[in-house]
């Protein structure tokens, strides 16, 4: 059995019923030339059931018994049931948005099972155009966003022509070490005791990190520190397991074209348009508060080169929703993005876990009954942006055309959004709890009215 470290275990236990605790992602593919849909469908199951060298985070499950132990460390399968793991299915007629959507609504609210490896891949035939789609789903305790994102990246190929296409779970081949001499003894004890006195500190520092922060807190206006309280909304209430799931994507050009105008980063031109889209969708249900929404933003501690995984803190972002102009919104997205990013910068590893732990504080106790009825929350929802590769995607030949996440709504935080950039396109996933949030899908026009909104705006001033 394998340590079980606590940024994955707490994912495990978080999970109830009504709060499956896995990401996914639907993939659109466009079959190459000459080929049909069943053809890249049954090409697809050929190579998944073909890909048998499996990575070992695919292999791994909750120790038995999963009630105890599978809290602590994990254990591997040598054998995997992939009659279970992967499934083919075909859309009712007529195999549009609506139905496809709706597909991944109903099984994303399915819990994953903890006595085998915590994965499925779901291939679907019958979507209108002649397109394959792929939804997968994830553990998260397996892995974070980024890490999800890069599993897809490696299964797909830049060339067209490359026909070397296989299942994102295979085995990748060690990286090549230059040779070095061996380490001495004291080598080896030297460099772990400058390992242990790096971590010690960092946990030294996080007294004055800890400072620092509170008085950001309290002279910078733009800054929303940790236990500082958002208003409650209709996103913030006690959910059940039935999910509703909306996705939609946007020529990141224009996204772009935004940014260099109002003088911004594209992270905060997609909080601008979420701040927008909320703002009306709220409105809608008579729901709008007088105080702005407060959204925390997953931050990636991944490095180039590091392992798959779990990285991750987190910041919190006002979004000016209780702003009636759009370009007073943008001033005070940017000023509150800014100072959030400044109040993580220069933090050690082990110190921004810290920040991240605290901004998320009432995740821990959503679960207690009568917590999210009854306890001031710190934030509204989550918003994450995973950004991937920009140039065009294939899978043997197969381009692919739409890429959208589909991530996790909890207690007291009813919708989710999450937002991958892959080959031009800016893909929204939008999930939310069915019952709480009626007409989640308008979600998707008041978006494109708030980008609308933005690219009709003045540029902004130097």
């Amino acid at each position: 059995m394998k340590y079980m470290p606590v940024t994955e275990s707490m994912f495990l236990i978080a999970e109830t019923r009504d709060q499956p605790m896995h990401v996914g992602g639907l993939q659109l593919f466009i079959p190459r030339d000459g080929q049909t849909t069943e053809e890249l469908a049954d090409e697809i199951c050929e190579r998944f059931y073909a890909a048998t060298d499996i990575a070992p985070m695919f292999r791994r499950r909750p120790a038995t018994p999963a009630q105890m132990a599978g809290y602590m460390a994990w254990t591997e399968d040598e054998d995997i049931d992939f009659d279970y793991h992967i499934r083919r299915t075909i859309l009712p007629r007529p195999g549009g948005p609506l139905q496809l959507l709706r597909y991944v609504s109903l099984n994303h609210g399915a819990l994953l099972d903890r006595r085998r490896p915590m994965w499925e891949v779901h291939i679907i035939e019958g979507i209108a155009g002649g397109r394959v789609g792929l939804y997968s789903k994830i553990h998260h305790s397996v892995v974070d966003g980024v890490s999800a994102l890069r599993l897809l990246q490696r299964a797909l190929s830049t060339d067209p022509d490359d026909r070397s296409g296989t299942a994102m779970w295979v085995r990748r081949p060690s990286r090549k070490r230059s040779k070095k001499p061996s380490k001495s003894l004291l080598g080896t004890f030297t460099g772990a005791a400058g390992a242990v006195v790096d971590a010690a500190g960092q946990v030294a520092g996080l007294g004055p990190a800890a400072a620092r922060i509170a008085a950001a807190g309290l002279t910078d206006k733009d800054y929303v520190a940790p236990m500082q309280m958002a208003p409650t909304t209709m996103l913030n209430q006690s959910i059940g397991s039935a999910r509703r799931f909306a996705a939609q994507d946007w020529p990141i050009e224009r996204l772009r074209d935004v940014a260099q105008a109002q003088q911004m980063t594209v992270n905060d031109v997609i909080l601008a348009m979420c701040s927008g889209a909320l703002r009306a969708y709220l409105d809608e249900h008579d729901d709008l508060p007088a105080e702005s929404l407060v959204a925390v933003m997953p931050v990636s501690l991944h490095t180039e080169g590091d392992a798959d995984g779990n990285a991750i803190t987190a910041i919190s972002v006002r979004l000016a929703t209780d702003l009636d102009s759009p370009a007073d919104r943008v001033a005070a997205i940017k000023a509150s993005s800014k100072s959030a990013k400044k109040a993580v910068r220069g933090l050690k590893p082990l110190q921004a876990l810290a920040l991240g732990a605290a901004t998320t504080w009432p995740l821990a106790f959503a679960t207690v009954p009568g917590f999210v009825e009854y306890t001031p929350r710190g934030f509204n929802l989550m918003i994450s942006n995973v950004p991937g590769p920009e140039e065009p995607l294939y899978w043997n030949g197969a381009k692919l055309d739409g890429c959208y996440p589909v991530s996790i709504p909890m207690e007291g935080l009813a919708m989710n959004i999450t937002v991958t950039t892959v080959a031009g396109k800016a893909g929204f996933g939008i999930i939310g709890a069915r019952a709480q949030l009626p007409s989640l899908q308008k979600i998707l026009v008041h978006l494109e009215s708030a980008l609308a909104e933005l690219e009709a705006l003045e540029p902004a001033q130097d």
